[in-house]
This record gives C-alpha cells, sequence and structure tokens, in this order.
C-alpha cells in the first residue's frame, strides 16, 4: 500500500475503536523516541489534539535529558497537553526487595509507567495508547504487564522498517527519526544490541517467516529462539479449563 493509504487506514481503525468503546480521549507515553512519536500523531489524527494527554515518565540519572527537551516539543508540534513526571519515588521502594534480579529491576520501571498510565485513564476514562510496532510485537520485545499493558495497539500492523518509512511521510521530526532505537533501560542500552541485529536486518527475516519462507543463520536462530521464549506473552493469561 502506499504511506498515504496506510495512514488512513490506521486512523480510521483507531477511530472506529474509539467509537465501539464509547471513548473519546486517549492518554499515551511519550519517550522522545519514534514509536511513542509516530503512536501520538496517529491518535491525534484520529481524535484531535485536544483529546489526546501524553505523559513523560523519565528516570532521573538515567534517562537521556535530550529526549525529555523533544517530547516536550513534540507535544508543542501535535498540540498536545502534557505532564511531566520523574518516576524515581516509584521505583526506589522495589530496592529494597532482596530478591530482586537486573531483569526485574529493569521491568519495574515500565511497570510503574503502566501503572501511571492506567491511573489517568481510569479517572479519565481514557484508553492508553501502545506504542509497539509490529516487529517488537513478533518477538515479544516488551514488558509484560508493563509497556504491553495497553488498550490498543495503534502500529502493531507495521514492521520497524516501514513505520520509519510513514513517519517521515507524516512530517515526525527527522531528529526523532534518526534516533538510535533504545528503550533506555541501562546506560548504553539499545535495541539492536540486544537482538543482536539491526532492525532491517530482522524485519526481513520476520517477513520471510511469516511468507512461511525458510530461514537460516546465527541471527535467524536468535530470532526463532526469542520468539519461542516470548510466546506466552502474547497468549496470556492461559485458562486452565475442566
Amino acid at each position: 500500500m502506499e504511506l498515504k493509504e496506510i495512514h488512513e487506514k490506521l486512523v480510521k481503525g483507531i477511530k472506529d475503536y474509539f467509537s465501539e468503546s464509547n471513548i473519546g480521549i486517549a492518554v499515551i507515553g511519550l519517550s522522545g523516541g519514534l514509536d511513542s512519536s509516530l503512536s501520538a500523531k496517529l491518535v491525534v489524527d484520529a481524535i484531535g489534539k485536544a483529546n489526546v494527554h501524553g505523559i513523560l515518565m523519565p528516570v532521573k540519572g538515567l534517562s537521556n535529558e535530550e529526549n525529555v527537551k523533544d517530547t516536550i516539543e513534540l507535544c508543542k508540534l501535535l498540540g498536545i497537553n502534557h505532564t511531566l513526571l520523574y518516576i524515581n519515588d516509584f521505583v526506589k521502594e522495589f530496592e529494597k526487595l532482596n530478591w530482586q534480579s537486573k531483569v526485574a529491576k529493569i521491568n519495574t520501571a515500565a511497570r510503574a509507567r503502566a501503572a501511571i498510565l492506567y491511573h489517568y485513564a481510569n479517572t479519565h476514562k481514557a484508553l492508553v495508547i501502545g506504542t509497539s510496532n509490529k516487529t517488537e510485537i513478533l518477538l515479544g520485545y516488551f514488558t509484560k504487564y508493563g509497556d504491553g499493558a495497553v488498550d490498543i495497539e495503534v502500529l502493531s500492523s507495521l514492521f520497524k522498517t516501514e513505520e520509519i518509512e510513514l513517519a517521515k511521510y507524516l512530517g515526525i521530526p527527522q531528529k526523532i527519526v534518526d534516533k538510535t532505537p533504545t528503550a533506555e533501560l541501562y546506560h548504553g542500552q539499545t535495541d539492536e544490541d540486544e537482538l543482536g541485529g539491526t532492525y532491517a536486518e530482522i524485519d526481513k527475516i520476520l517477513k520471510k517467516l511469516e511468507d512461511k519462507e525458510q530461514v537460516d543463520g546465527e541471527l535467524a536462530e536468535k530470532i526463532l529462539k526469542r520468539i519461542k521464549d516470548n510466546e506466552h506473552k502474547s497468549k496470556m493469561p492461559y485458562f486452565v479449563r475442566l
């Protein structure tokens, strides 16, 4: 499909879901990255800027302050209201737990953000907007009950490489498009380092898998293992039946 048609279909899908839910307000966590920026743009196009609220939830000392500035500029560009809330106090109590692993500590921030978004949603009768693209969803590259806890995933039909093209078409600031993808889980963390390959390489493999084509190589093996290991994330919860 042409980018214009993709945009129109995504906007219609978002509109339809809000209409079916009988809810007219959206809340979205914004990080200054491409995923959340494009998601916000699509929702604004669907339900109007007055009905979208962005919440910035950085961790002081970890999150890049430049990303905070970029997010505030994006909110001004889109015309949406925003709240800036550092979440250090929300996660520090978990450090008292003597069983906390590195992975658990990393995921705590994502789950704190989800709790804050749903606190806003409950208060304002809003829907929580997801920011995961198709690549991340297929790989299970998200935190269970963290950034995976949402009401609607607006990018779920777009691979990361497709998302980049749509973002350029829709005028997302180039400095956001050009950023190295990172969830800022720890200092120096990047998505592609964790995944073991570039998004272009990963998307190529995922598209072959989607078309039932054979894949091989070290990266393909890593991807297949990741998909298998994270399968539980897309099938939750599991209901035990009699």
